[in-house]
């Protein structure tokens, strides 16, 4: 009878040291994407005019997307949350008057192909003048806290163990001349999110807190832009590392510029007037007197 007690005793401590383990056990998961290798796939590095000048033909078309993952599917951002958070930033310069348009590239095209041949190819089918692209590192940890307790429930004991979610993302935003390949200006964004949830709940916390985090690190990068942009126009005024010009009026070949247009609806009209003037003056000549 003692000999079970010691074994029921020795069985004891050790369930309740896997217990003390189990609640302080400590997950981490990370999800990111980078710039160099979506450009340089492969260890590829792709002619790119160092010398040349980037030449900007206002009003803009530029397209918006994020980076694919390098990693597998289980922690990325689904790709209506991206849509919907390009969308979001989309909209914040969607008024610029040098901006014709802001397009948000589809996750499927991105993954389609890389480097900067994919980026030509996404430009032909758009029409851009300019691509943002988004990259991103996300760091999330699910640790165990001290007060997990012991709940009792009509199916039996349940264990409720109080968890920490906590998600740190970065997102860079590189904003590229299509045409030069040369990069004008790009703009980062951090956020720092933290949730509690019980056992059960800590998955999809955990997802919330990671899709939370994207959503924060967003904004913060639109901030930036914003200023990063406003600093980029001083420049381009300041000196001559960027050519900026205006596309001509719609109209195909026969497109005419609004100076040329002015121009000769001036001429039209100074001959008009003369026309009358000399009307008037041959009606004189002719009156009886």
């Amino acid at each position: 009878m003692i000999h079970l007690l010691k074994i029921f005793i020795v069985f004891s401590l050790s369930l309740l040291a896997c217990s003390c383990s189990f609640f302080n056990d400590e997950s981490r998961t990370g999800v990111s994407s980078s710039l160099v290798d979506y450009l340089y796939p492969d260890g590829e590095i792709p002619s790119v005019q160092k010398d040349a000048t980037p030449h900007l033909k206002l009003p803009l078309t530029v397209g918006l997307a994020f980076i694919p993952s390098r990693h597998g599917a289980a922690n990325m951002l689904p790709e209506a949350k991206k849509t919907q958070l390009l969308t979001q930033v989309k909209q914040k310069f969607s008024d610029l008057n040098y901006v014709r348009d802001i397009v948000v590239i589809p996750d499927t095209y991105m993954r389609s192909s890389k480097g900067f041949a994919g980026i030509d190819q996404i430009a032909r089918l758009y029409n851009l003048d300019v691509i943002a692209l988004v990259s991103y590192d996300q760091v999330a940890i699910s640790s165990g806290r001290k007060s997990s307790l012991l709940y009792w429930t009509i199916v039996g004991s349940y264990v409720v163990k109080g968890s920490k979610n906590q998600a740190t993302t970065f997102v860079d935003t590189a904003v590229f001349d299509v045409n030069s390949r040369k990069i004008l200006f790009r703009a980062p964004g951090i956020s720092e999110t933290q949730n509690n949830s019980t056992l059960v709940e800590m998955h999809e916390v955990n997802r919330e807190t990671r899709e939370e985090g994207f959503k924060l690190a967003m904004n913060d990068m639109s901030i930036n832009l914003a200023s990063e942009l406003e600093q980029f126009k001083k420049r381009v005024k300041q000196d001559d590392s960027v050519k900026i010009s205006h596309h001509n009026t719609n109209g195909g070949g026969g497109a005419i510029h609004w100076s040329a247009l002015l121009m000769m609806l001036s001429l039209a009209l100074l001959k008009t007037i003369k026309d009358k003037r000399l009307s008037a003056a041959q009606l004189n000549h002719y009156r009886p007197r």
